[in-house]
């Protein structure tokens, strides 16, 4: 009976945080229709501007009828270089990433207020209402991803749920956590810090960014876009890349090197460790800032020939994997994606208020981690979301 209770008190706790930040319960009723989300033109607005939605992360829509010519396009694009399996599973991947990017959103939870909110039979009728032309699946789709979200709790900073932001690795740690001999601020400020060696300063950091600047990336690019083998299992990683090498961006990144105050004698490593000063970076800084740029640097190195002059800089500082505890590791690989569960042992299974947070979550409510940027160039989303159901278990295991 107490589990029950439980139970009932999470979905109510839940509920009553996404109405208080969906809107005002009192007064003016901010709603979306089912069939205005299902149906393919709908442009969904926010304080008066367009809410977005993207495929691979970078590549942005503000309707879902735009994605269509999208996907149409890339089936042109592999025409002929791929298998009509392999074709038929890319457009289906691509229509099942659009939905679920416009429904699970970062600004906007009214799509999937609407979604979650109405029965299969009632998305059904909607659907088929829907005058304009759908593309093959387009149903399916929409099905799987309101069947997903009714069992699923989504872990991101600005969950609506408490427990939801405390399983976020963005989540602040008042009192620090101590990771590989040293503390720091959230578990995002280790994984984002462990990607730069030790020895790597600012110094060099600004000077391969300006490498990068110097550099004409439209041969590089092409070998990428014309190879099926290269693109299609790294889609993500290449226009995450296309986005972060633009001279805009890289001109930011320098930038935020002065705005931070960061001197080139600086340990890039050591200066997102707690110190003197909590959350001398934020999460989302940790994220946006030092991730992006280290991300960067590893797939460069990772994606370029190997008689490419600028690969070699990049070995000499280290980004030709993340060295931790005295090992070297891929950047894409198994043994660094595995760290992600060994931080969480320490934050879920060794910090009793954390401990308590994952284990009062109900088993039949799944662990998910969806934001409409898609997906993460580190660590695969379906494996992030494996290892977060993982250590739910181990802490539900052991005893407290």
């Amino acid at each position: 009976m107490r589990g029950i209770q439980r139970k009932l008190l999470f979905a109510v706790l839940v509920v009553l945080a996404t109405l208080a930040l969906a809107g005002p319960l009192w007064g003016e009723e901010q709603l979306l229709s089912l069939r205005s989300v299902v149906t393919p033109s709908t442009v969904i607005e926010k304080n008066g501007h367009a809410v977005k939605f993207a495929i691979h992360g970078y590549i942005e829509f503000k309707s879902l009828a735009e994605v269509f010519p999208y996907i149409e396009s890339q089936r042109r694009r592999w025409e002929g270089k791929i298998s009509g399996g392999q074709m038929q599973k890319l457009t289906q991947g691509l229509l099942r990433e659009a939905i679920e990017s416009r429904v699970i959103s970062m600004e906007d939870e009214h799509p999937l207020e609407a979604l979650v909110t109405h029965t299969s039979d009632e998305l059904r009728e909607a659907v088929a209402q829907v005058k304009e032309r759908l593309p093959a699946g387009y149903e399916e789709s929409f099905l799987a991803v309101q069947d997903k979200w009714k069992h699923s709790l989504n872990c991101w900073s600005a969950s609506p749920a408490i427990a939801g932001r405390v399983l976020s690795n963005w989540y602040p740690i008042e009192e620090g956590i101590q990771l590989q001999g040293a503390t720091y601020d959230t578990t995002e400020h280790f994984w984002q810090a462990v990607k730069y060696h030790p020895d790597v300063t600012v110094g060099q950091l600004k000077q391969l960014v300006a490498e990068l600047e110097a550099r004409n990336w439209m041969d590089w690019f092409a070998r990428l876009d014309g190879d099926p083998r290269l693109y299609l299992p790294n889609a993500y990683a290449v226009e995450f890349l296309r986005h972060n090498l633009a001279p805009e961006r890289l001109w930011w990144f320098l930038t935020e090197f002065d705005k931070q105050g960061l001197q080139d004698g600086d340990h890039a490593r050591q200066v997102q460790q707690r110190g003197t000063t909590r959350f001398r970076f934020s999460a989302y800084e940790e994220k946006v800032f030092w991730g992006d740029l280290a991300d960067t640097l590893q797939l460069v190195y990772l994606f370029s020939l190997p008689n490419d002059p600028l690969r070699a800089k990049l070995e000499a500082a280290h980004f030709d994997g993340v060295y931790l505890d005295g090992q070297k590791m891929g950047f894409i690989s198994e043994d660094f994606r595995s760290q992600m569960l060994e931080i969480w042992k320490v934050k879920f299974l060794k910090m009793a208020r954390f401990r308590e947070v994952i284990r009062s979550i109900p088993a039949e409510i799944r662990l998910e981690h969806f934001l409409n940027d898609g997906d993460s160039p580190d660590i695969p989303i379906p494996v992030y979301v494996g290892y977060l159901n993982q250590i739910r278990q181990m802490a539900l295991a052991e005893t407290p």
